[in-house]
């Protein structure tokens, strides 16, 4: 009986030497239940991934009905007389829509900011309101701000109206010029996209045919003129058909341009060349430039702020052969009767949207 004992005493030593045992623990997956002190098992959480999609996702929506929302695309058509919101997500947000909303000051449109979001409401739209719609979240460091780039939303919105195929245009015949340098456009905007439209010169009458090379229609432009020249200078008009009767838009004159892009041009005329004491003198400052830039003149000459004078400003349009259009700005500074302090620098600067020209003029005693 020891014997045995003894027996099973060696044999039980021998497994616990070699770890036969020994208890193999496993190792949990993550979310598998757990055990805490206590007997309580919870389950653990993992972490959540971020969408790596937001942002490339548009931020910009309308509101469709209280609770429900549409992510604008970069297109969107809607039903001219149904008030319009949109809404884009950010604390800080900037706006652009069509630009005539600004000019005439139109009470519909209205725009709040909230906490979360920014609203933007449009009652009534028309038509005319076809164009581009546009947020950006606006980030701030103390009183500098700007518009972040990467977060910025864009739709151009169709109100489709069967009876307004063109969009409305304050402007019935419109000035268009051509550059050599660069495309033109005839903007004869739709609120369809699906409508077919077609260019059409006046005189003599005929249908300019677009083409991928030349002239292209883009219904959030018009048609585009890839290389303006000479040959498409006149009158012309765009037609438009759906379904129903086609109709016609604005005619647009086509003007072909001289002058190239750039800062002002700028000469300076003294009349009479001499002047004497209690003399009536002019000084005519002159710009050549191009036809739809706006020009700005401003005037440093002697006695200012203790002698009256004169500024008058005007310019006008000129073809200069070759059906070459050119526009001519001019402010011409007047002092009567002059006297002593009236005689010394006259100085002219034009300021444009490309820079500035400043010249001037001695006169001698």
């Amino acid at each position: 009986m020891k014997l045995c004992v003894v027996l099973c005493l060696t044999l039980l030593w021998a497994e616990l030497e070699n770890g036969g045992c020994q208890q193999v623990k496993r190792r949990k997956d993550g979310g598998e239940n757990r055990i805490r002190p206590g007997g309580k098992r919870v389950k653990v959480r993992l972490p959540k991934l971020k969408d790596g999609g937001g942002r490339g996702q548009s931020l910009l929506t309308q509101v469709l009905d209280k609770g429900h929302f549409l992510r604008l695309g970069q297109t969107t058509t809607l039903t001219p007389g149904k008030d319009m919101e949109l809404r884009c997500k950010g604390s800080n947000i900037g706006w652009s829509y069509p630009s005539y909303l600004d000019t005439f000051n139109d009470s519909r449109l209205s725009i709040k900011q909230s906490d979360k979001y920014s609203q933007l409401i449009l009652t009534s739209p028309s038509a005319a309101d076809t164009g581009s719609y546009r947020c950006w979240v606006i980030l701030c460091d103390g009183r500098e701000c700007e518009k972040d780039q990467e977060q910025a939303y864009v739709s151009y919105i169709y109100f489709k109206d069967k009876d307004n195929l063109f969009v409305p245009s304050a402007i019935h015949f419109e000035l268009v010029y051509l550059r050599p340098d660069r495309p033109t456009i005839v903007p004869c905007r739709v609120t369809d996209p699906q409508a077919k439209v077609s260019l059409h010169r006046e005189v003599p009458p005929e249908e300019i045919p677009a083409n991928e090379t030349l002239l292209t229609y883009d219904p959030t432009k018009g048609f585009v003129l890839n290389k303006p020249s000479l040959g498409y200078q006149g009158v012309f008009y765009c037609k438009a058909v759906t379904s129903d009767t086609p109709q016609i838009s604005t005619k647009y004159q086509l003007l072909y341009v001289e002058v190239p892009s750039g800062p002002p041009f700028v000469s300076l005329e003294v009349a009479p060349q001499l002047v004497r004491g209690g003399d009536n003198m002019n000084v005519t400052c002159t710009v050549l430039g191009e036809p739809e830039v706006e020009l700005s003149f401003s005037w440093f000459y002697p006695g200012q702020g203790q002698r009256p004078v004169q500024i008058q400003t005007s310019w006008r349009l000129v073809n200069r052969g070759m059906g070459h259009t050119t526009r001519i700005s001019q402010s011409v500074l007047m002092v009567d009767d002059m006297e002593t302090i009236d005689f010394g620098n006259y100085i002219c600067k034009a300021v444009n949207q490309h820079g500035e020209t400043t010249v001037s003029t001695n006169l001698t005693f």
